[in-house]
């Protein structure tokens, strides 16, 4: 894969136009420094020429001083450029992980099933902090010893148009050997990228799941594993190594020609007295400072070669179509939304089905119990209603209208869901319970807590609503986490509420709290519960059991319970003898 120019500018231009002041603020520090090392040289030409023929002792002294403030100068001023440059790098990348992120967050969930999340990290974290060195260090190193080395040419060619047209061409064909030898290098490097994500993606899904690894006795097949991935990464990094070192050897070559070129001609101008001594020390100090912006393009190629690769890749997951197209422009109703599947059937390919001509009606404020064995579809019904994923054929509406016609923001607003993981972030209790929405008043949050029987719990918080929680929920019961979720969807204020066995794996005492939340949520609101137990299902309107992704019966509550040949008769008598009671 080849990596043009105009790909790299694309890069350059979209994430560094939002800074247009620092960047104009970098290029006039690099124009001044690199205009400073320019007539630096020529300040010790006059030195010498002057020493040569006897000048005063104070000239000299004044040269002297006048070259060590020049030269101070360069440096404070490269200090200031490099922090500057520095900061351009880091705030083009933060934009460009926040794009890749925003990104990714809007694929549908069959991309998200397909890539783990440590794979996920490499692509996020690792390919941009390689551009983040490339935005950074591109500029100040690249760019400015590009200009730097115009201008020591310009200098040369005022000096004698021989010497000057030698380094020129000298200088263009290094540039054009070295571009050569990136674009052969690139793919190298992308393929070591891609290394180093399979490898990290291993050790997230090995690391999630030590528990089962070390009770089953796999270590040995785990260790095995992770030597062949390293194997793998070391193989492709030693490859775009070599690539490097070829890189490094090709300068090395060309910086011995350069210098023998320089010492020749002006050794041989000198002799024949059509320079003096000091402009001869000037071509051979402007020779060999064409060779310090080459050093430092050439340092800066592998970095080049790694920015390739990840623009690569970067290029690639940018290619990935979204299947869930955000083009709508209806609105859902406000209250309990109607529920309808219009002949909907679902699939990830077209060999396997996982829900086929699903067709039923929901009246708004009624709410459906949702049965099935694992893998019957039940929770992909769900995901279904959110647009997660999208419906193969037929369609889904709420409220009457089709979901594919509504914005995802507003579908989303309108549906609120508790399961049995809860997930919880590390930030404050109030930005856990709202998602950082602003308008929502720590009032509103305050009698929602009370509602839902949490202020004892409140009460225990050091900083009340700016208490920070932990990842995970760490320090939280399994009830204090659910009862944090219905919070949540209360303060959402949804029209369709769709729980996921909210209330399993709770002691009793909990498990009484959170049916009372749930019979206070599902009031004027449309429910669908998923239940995997049927003590769940008994305040449900309408019951559904699913089989292999088809409808096996659908009706009341009661028609169901009555009628002893059905699933869901066979199932009240086997699974839950106290509601037979």
């Amino acid at each position: 894969m080849q990596i043009t120019v105009q790909r790299y500018g694309s890069f350059l231009l979209r994430y560094l136009k939002p800074q247009k002041r620092r960047v104009l603020l970098l290029a006039l520090l690099l124009l001044t420094t690199i205009g400073l090392k320019v007539i630096n040289p020529q300040i010790i030409r006059y030195f010498i020429d002057a020493a040569q023929t006897g000048s005063a002792l104070d000239q000299l002294t004044t040269a002297a001083v006048l070259f060590l403030i020049f030269a101070l100068i360069v440096q404070g001023l490269s200090v200031v450029a490099t922090y500057v440059g520095e900061n351009i790098g880091w705030y083009a990348t933060n934009s460009l992980r926040g794009d890749l992120m925003k990104f990714c967050l809007g694929l549908d969930m069959s991309f998200h099933n397909e890539h783990t999340p440590g794979e996920m990290i490499e692509r996020l974290d690792g390919d941009v902090l390689d551009l983040a060195i490339f935005f950074a260090q591109f500029i100040i190193r690249v760019l400015g010893n590009l200009l730097l080395l115009v201008g020591i040419l310009f200098a040369m060619y005022l000096e004698d148009w021989r010497i000057g047209l030698a380094l020129t061409v000298y200088s263009v064909i290094s540039l054009v050997a070295f571009n050569q030898l990136r674009s052969v290098s690139v793919p190298h490097w992308k393929a070591a990228r891609d290394a180093s994500s399979n490898l990290f993606s291993f050790l997230e899904e090995q690391l999630s799941g030590t528990e089962d690894i070390r009770a089953s006795g796999a270590t040995d097949y785990v260790m095995h594993n992770l030597y062949r991935f390293n194997g793998q990464r070391l193989q492709k990094e030693r490859k775009a190594g070599l690539m490097n070192t070829l890189v490094i050897q090709t300068w090395i070559a060309l910086y011995g020609v350069g210098r023998i070129l320089a010492f020749v001609a002006g050794f041989i101008l000198f002799q024949q007295h059509a320079i003096t001594l000091g402009t001869a020390y000037l071509i051979v100090y402007y020779t060999d400072a064409i060779f310090r912006p080459l050093r430092e393009i050439t340092n800066e190629i592998q970095n080049l070669q790694k920015a390739g690769g990840s623009i690569g890749r970067i290029e690639e997951l940018y290619k990935i179509e979204n299947k869930i197209k955000d083009t709508g422009t209806d609105h859902l109703p406000s209250g309990a939304l109607a529920v309808e599947f219009d002949h909907a059937t679902f699939s990830y390919n077209a060999d396997d089905k996982i829900l086929a001509d699903l067709d039923f009606h929901l009246q708004p404020g009624q709410v459906l119990g949702l049965l099935g064995r694992t893998g019957s579809g039940k929770t992909t019904v769900t995901r279904l209603v959110f647009r997660l994923y999208e419906v193969t054929h037929g369609a889904i509406r709420l409220g009457g209208v089709d979901i594919r016609m509504v914005p995802l923001a507003d579908l989303q607003h309108h549906i609120g869901m508790v399961t049995q993981d809860v997930q919880l972030f590390r930030a404050s209790v109030r930005n856990n319970l709202t998602f950082f929405d602003t308008t929502i008043s720590d009032e509103a949050i305050m009698r929602v807590l009370a509602d839902l029987e949490l202020m004892d719990w409140f009460s225990t918080l050091a900083a009340g609503l700016d208490t920070e929680l932990e990842s995970g929920g760490k320090g939280l019961s399994a009830g204090e986490g659910q009862l944090l979720a219905f919070t949540r969807v209360f303060l959402k204020n949804p029209g369709l509420v769709i729980l996921d066995e909210a209330s399993s794996r709770l002691d009793p005492a909990t498990e009484q709290k959170i049916e009372r939340a749930v019979d206070k949520l599902l009031k004027n609101r449309t429910g669908i519960i998923v239940a995997h137990r049927l003590a769940t299902v008994q305040r449900a309107d309408q019951i559904m059991v699913l089989e292999g992704g088809h409808i096996l019966e659908h009706d009341s509550y009661d028609a169901l319970a009555a009628n002893p040949d059905s699933r869901f008769a066979e199932l009240l008598r086997v699974g839950l003898e106290e509601v037979a009671a």
